[in-house]
């Protein structure tokens, strides 16, 4: 099943600041894994529960943040910030290696409608030029605020809690809940999956992810996956705004993947994917055990793809600096403001924005 959107580069289909490069393009994936595993992966994480218990490490992010945070608003709704980083360290060490912090390569708020039924995904834009805040890190000293901060650099200062403070600080939104990935666990992901199935209508051919597909349906692996949601330089205008649209068709066509291919009928599959999902995520300390990871996704598990609707936060190319972005302020301030009121995003918020335009990529999703 398929549904069009901005022009037809991509369909999905299914049976119903360190030097830019591998590493942190292929963290985005890892990101979009987790958000399409924690939509509809409930059951999974149940099986073998003293094993996969043991892979799960989460962190304390509100025994940093504190009190100084927004209002907790208690009306079925949730928020969720998933975050990719690009640390280099352990497996991912292959990707490149570590020339100091890591930072912050892909960020998803993902709001949870009341009832549960539909989401909205706002993908943060690695580079959006925002106000970092004071933030505490990780042992415990302050990280100074900076009023034109690159948003990824708040990982890098303060680590997850000051990722999730900079978040809460332009949005005015709590986030309930946070979820770090690792994206050479997302590989697995795929390969346990056995594949994810695309169709594009137009070959791609990207030198620097090195991913060379013929028009046609295709079912991705694990590192062709990655590949293609690294590419950038063949999709609209080779920046960071068309590769995120590419993802969002992606992750469309993995949720539609995970809800076709039947984890409960194959013991050893449940098994691979659950493994391979709670080895791959670090979620925060209201999260980090097998039984409130079922809890939590058990909840969601009613959405599909058609369910969940993806935007970029509104952005234009910053005057000062076209390497960068700014949020429209209008705009991302409609943005903000369904969201707490547990609305849908109106369209008028994305049609100025850079990230949204129609010329970026052009993809087609499944749902």
């Amino acid at each position: 099943m398929t549904d069009q959107s901005r022009g037809g580069r991509i369909r999905a289909t299914g049976t119903r600041r360190k030097k830019p490069g591998t590493r942190r393009r292929a963290t985005t994936a890892a990101a979009w894994s987790a958000a399409a595993l924690v939509l509809v992966g409930g059951s999974g994480l149940g099986y073998a529960y003293i094993k996969l218990n043991g892979n799960i490490q989460g962190v304390d992010i509100n025994a940093r943040l504190g009190t100084d945070r927004p209002v907790d608003v208690d009306n079925g709704s949730m928020d969720i910030l998933v975050l990719g980083s690009d640390s280099r360290s352990g497996d991912n060490a292959e990707y490149g290696t570590d020339q100091g912090g890591a930072r912050s390569d892909t960020a998803m708020i993902m709001h949870v409608n009341e009832g549960h039924r539909t989401a909205s995904v706002v993908s943060v834009p690695r580079d959006t030029i925002v106000e970092r805040p004071d933030c505490q890190d990780d042992k415990g000293a302050t990280a100074a605020g900076e009023q034109r901060a690159m948003f990824n650099t708040a990982y890098e200062v303060g680590g997850p809690a000051c990722a999730v403070k900079t978040v809460e600080t332009m949005s005015g939104i709590r986030m309930d809940h946070y979820i770090e990935v690792d994206f050479t666990g997302f590989k697995q992901l795929i390969d346990d999956l056995g594949g994810v199935k695309i169709t594009t209508n137009e070959a791609i051919d990207d030198s620097k992810s090195q991913l060379k597909l013929a028009p046609g349906t295709h079912t991705l692996d694990g590192e062709q996956a990655l590949a293609l949601v690294r590419t950038r330089t063949s999709v609209g205008d080779g920046s960071d705004l068309g590769r995120i649209q590419l993802q969002q068709a992606f992750i469309k066509a993995l949720i539609t993947q995970v809800k076709d291919i039947g984890l409960l009928s194959s013991p050893k599959k449940l098994y691979d994917v659950a493994d391979s999902a709670t080895r791959a995520i670090t979620p925060d300390s209201e999260l980090d055990s097998v039984r409130e990871l079922v809890g939590f996704a058990g909840g969601l598990k009613s959405l599909g793809a058609k369910d969940v609707n993806m935007i970029t936060l509104p952005v234009e190319y910053d005057p000062a600096d076209p390497n960068r972005v700014v949020p429209l302020e209008k705009e991302s301030e409609q943005v903000w403001t369904a969201l707490r009121a547990d609305k849908p995003v109106p369209a008028s918020a994305t049609e100025e924005s850079a990230g949204d335009k129609g010329d970026a990529s052009g993809v087609v999703a499944g749902g």
